[in-house]
């Protein structure tokens, strides 16, 4: 097993700019592809946020989503309904993991869980839950999946703060951070 240290610099960018959108409801749309598709896309998402689209005349007809730079040059993966930093992820990480090692891996996860789950709080505020991603409460989709999951709530969408379950099949693992479409929010 290798693991890594970043610094969190390429994080705190990204978590800047995914906490200036105040209002999530116009990110989303349907999950259609082509030209139109993702045309209107990249107007929903320009106009919510002021991100532009990092390769604006080189449309893929078959793609439905498409990546966007932040005025802090964030690259984010944009679909109908998530958004993904395609930034660095900061902080621990560990790869080439062995399935015997897999106890590492968690103690790594563990220790490192505070300082993320602090970085998220200085840029989103209190989470609205933190607890192991085995937690009933859980989804069922996302059940079993995360290790530690943190859940912000914004208008139209949750953004989930989380250290991956390393399992006998994965050779990585670490910390991670996206947005979701919520009707709840």
């Amino acid at each position: 097993m290798k693991t890594q240290e970043r610094s969190s610099e390429d994080d705190e960018r990204a978590m800047a700019d995914l906490a200036e959108v105040a209002d999530w409801r116009s990110v989303w749309g349907p999950p259609d592809t082509g030209m139109d598709a993702i045309r209107a896309l990249v107007n929903r998402v320009t106009a919510a946020t002021g991100w532009r689209p990092w390769a604006p005349g080189n449309i893929d007809p078959d793609r439905y989503t498409w990546g966007l730079v932040t005025q802090r040059e964030t690259v984010m993966l944009v679909l109908p309904d998530a958004v993904l930093p395609e930034s660095p992820r900061s902080g621990w990480s560990a790869y080439d993991v062995a399935s015997g090692e897999l106890p590492l891996v968690e103690e790594g996860l563990d220790e490192h869980w505070p300082g993320q789950l602090e970085l998220a709080r200085r840029y989103w505020g209190p989470p609205v839950f933190v607890g192991p991603g085995a937690d009933l409460r859980v989804p069922p989709e996302w059940r079993g999946r995360r290790r530690h999951l943190a859940v912000w709530l914004r208008p139209g969408a949750e953004i989930h703060l989380y250290a991956s379950q390393p399992g006998p099949d994965d050779t990585a693992a670490g910390f991670g951070y996206s947005v979701y479409a919520s009707e709840v929010a």
